[in-house]
């Protein structure tokens, strides 16, 4: 057995995590020789009692490597390693880095250029539409975007990211072949194919209350900084944000109404030293040894060079006039279910094409 294949044997040993395969390497030298010590030799490693060492020796009994590299094959993914050179640069640093990511897609050198954007599943028009904005003007300017895949704002970063042309990683709480949520299987489709989907757990492992703050160290322990868009005092983005701080990025946070419950958590880190963002030059403002190039100013539209449509763009765009058209007018018209014209008229919107009026109006541009 390679190095490669101990280190993916150990991430499937039940109750062994990161720390604790660090340290034993450490004290052992490889993964191999792990695998291949004595119970009496493995409980002489600090923090590893009886029970632990006991899964280690028998891991022959609990996990199915072959059966896992075969569903790897199968599904089309790879597993980058702490031995690889793919393996985020950023995400190495942290104080418990994964042994392993599975990967749909391809991490690339220009995603150490990343930003996490993270917020509430329960958000408000306002809140998607910022998330969306602000993650397509980040992605234009040649930021990564990273999110963990869920409902509300992390969807909406993932589709400003696709809709600006640029890039952008889902991490998520799950086994990679699980789609959760399932609404969002095209959206991680489209990921994949434009950045990565990633994931430290292993195949058929579903989520549960301790997966997404794992989950949620690697959104932040991959990127420069975590903007928070939206959220209420009590939320999983506020967690992201504090190990954000313990691995010394950036915060940034979104303002929204004075009374809304679902901005107190971003008015509550602006009032405890994170940066206040209204819009990308906020950001990039923070790392301008990384972005150097001029940059439009704020109050700019920003628009992808020679834009080209969706399939679903096309069929939206058609049905718009120089009129306004309702958004159920456009529904009708386009023949397409209202998730998918929402997010093909933010694209148009993007890309200078459309423009939205007041009262969920849309008209042509030009």
């Amino acid at each position: 057995m390679d190095s490669r294949e101990a280190l993916i044997a150990l991430n499937l040993v039940e109750g062994v995590g990161p720390i604790r395969i660090r340290e034993l390497m450490n004290y052992f030298g490889d993964a191999p020789a792990v695998l291949s010590a004595s119970e009496s030799q493995l409980r002489q490693v600090p923090r590893i009692g009886e029970e632990t060492a006991s899964a280690i020796v028998h891991w022959h009994q609990t996990v199915d490597l072959a059966g896992e590299l075969r569903h790897v094959a199968e599904f089309g993914c790879r597993i980058v390693t702490q031995l690889d050179d793919e393996y985020p640069e950023l995400l190495r640093q942290i104080y418990d880095p994964p042994v392993v990511l599975y990967v749909k897609g391809r991490i690339e050198p220009r995603d150490n250029r990343s930003i996490a954007m993270v917020g509430s599943r329960l958000t408000t028009h306002y809140g998607t539409d910022t998330a969306r904005k602000l993650a397509c003007q980040l992605a234009q300017a040649g930021m990564t975007i990273v999110s963990g895949g869920a409902r509300g704002i992390d969807t909406a970063a993932h589709q400003g990211a696709l809709a600006g042309g640029g890039r952008t990683i889902v991490v998520l709480g799950t086994g990679i072949n699980l789609v959760f949520p399932p609404d969002n299987a095209e959206l991680f489709e489209r990921a994949a194919s434009n950045g990565a989907v990633i994931t430290q757990f292993p195949f058929n492992r579903s989520a549960d209350k301790q997966t997404f703050p794992i989950r949620n160290r690697i959104v932040a322990g991959m990127t420069l900084g975590t903007i928070v868009v939206e959220c209420a005092m009590k939320s999983g983005a506020l967690i992201t944000a504090g190990l954000a701080v313990d691995n010394g990025r950036q915060v940034f946070a979104v303002p929204g109404r004075v009374d809304s419950p679902r901005s107190k958590g971003c008015h509550d880190l602006i009032k405890n030293g994170a940066k206040l963002c209204e819009d990308a030059e906020d950001v990039l403002s923070e790392f301008d040894s990384l972005f150097p190039t001029t940059r439009p100013a704020a109050s700019e539209t920003i628009s992808p060079p020679a834009a080209t449509l969706s399939e679903n763009e096309g069929k939206v765009f058609a049905v718009l006039d120089h009129e306004e058209r309702s958004m159920d007018e456009v529904i009708r018209m386009a023949g397409l279910p209202a998730a998918s014209v929402s997010v093909a008229l933010f694209g148009l919107e993007m890309k200078r094409l459309a423009r939205q009026l007041p009262g969920k109006l849309f008209k042509k541009t030009g």
